[in-house]
């Protein structure tokens, strides 16, 4: 069964698992298991989709119950009006926080995106990060005697795909188990020696005004079992002090990027051993 974070007569959200399809393709024809499917049967109604997560990305994925009520949240998305926050671990150590605007070139996939232009000129894309909290432990990689990871919070601006994996290897700070634009030494490094067999990207929050009622709803997503043994070992217990599910907001918030120069959710110090 799909953890479900919030539901009412109109939508529902839900933490996909990594390792799901939203829903079927006939690129992945021997998969059996898929979100819309699987919370059609769980809720006994139809679902509607109104954005995506890729198939190793964990985290809120807001459906609808209705075709009138996706088509509102899809212009929300459109309008770049709800808000996306992202967790990743990188690798190596990186400090501060900024704002990344570097356009993407359209990722053609021969097969899936037959209809894609590739001569398409690069799009604007632009990510808000900022670094929550680093790791450095006594663990040899490559030629490094040590292992260092950080701890990042991501707000994409646009939703380019993979806009966030292609931002972060653009950094030289790649996303941990990303086997598409990340560095598969360290990715098998942190799989054997600290259980991070994933993708370590994780759709943890969606701010957005009900379609219906007006309201303001922050979704939460808690992490899976790889994502809490990390935390535990690299001691970022601190970084997530708030709990999931769904808090009703009297005030919109519209930029989650100016509240950056706020405390680090509790989560400035460096862990090590």
């Amino acid at each position: 069964m799909l953890e479900i974070i919030y539901q009412d007569e109109w939508l529902v959200a839900v933490n996909k698992p990594a390792g799901w399809l939203v829903h079927r393709s006939w690129l992945d024809r021997h998969e059996t298991v898929f979100v819309m499917q699987t919370l059609r049967d769980q809720i006994g109604r139809h679902v509607y989709t109104v954005h995506r997560l890729d198939r190793p990305t964990s985290g809120v994925l807001l459906l609808a119950l209705s075709s009138e009520v996706a088509r509102q949240l899809s212009e929300q998305f459109a309008q770049h009006q709800m808000q996306k926050v992202y967790h990743a671990v990188v690798r190596g150590w990186l400090s501060g926080k900024d704002t990344l605007d570097y356009p993407l070139s359209e990722q053609v996939d021969k097969i899936a995106d037959k209809f894609a232009q590739p001569d398409k000129a690069p799009q604007p894309a632009v990510t808000h990060w900022r670094t929550l909290a680093t790791a450095e432990l006594p663990v040899p990689v490559s030629r490094y005697q040590t292992s260092r990871y950080t701890l990042t919070e991501l707000l994409p601006q646009t939703g380019r795909k993979h806009q966030l994996r292609r931002h972060m290897r653009y950094l030289r700070h790649p996303i941990i188990g990303d086997t598409a634009h990340g560095d598969l030494r360290q990715n098998r490094h942190a799989a054997q020696n600290f259980g991070m067999n994933r993708l370590m990207l994780h759709a943890s929050e969606l701010h957005l005004t009900h379609p219906v009622t007006g309201e303001t709803l922050r979704l939460r997503a808690g992490m899976d079992a790889v994502w809490q043994n990390m935390i535990n070992a690299f001691g970022w217990q601190d970084c997530f002090p708030h709990p999931a599910g769904v808090e009703f907001a009297s005030v919109y918030l519209q930029d989650k990027a100016s509240t950056s120069s706020q405390k680090n959710l509790g989560c400035s110090k460096t862990a090590s051993e």
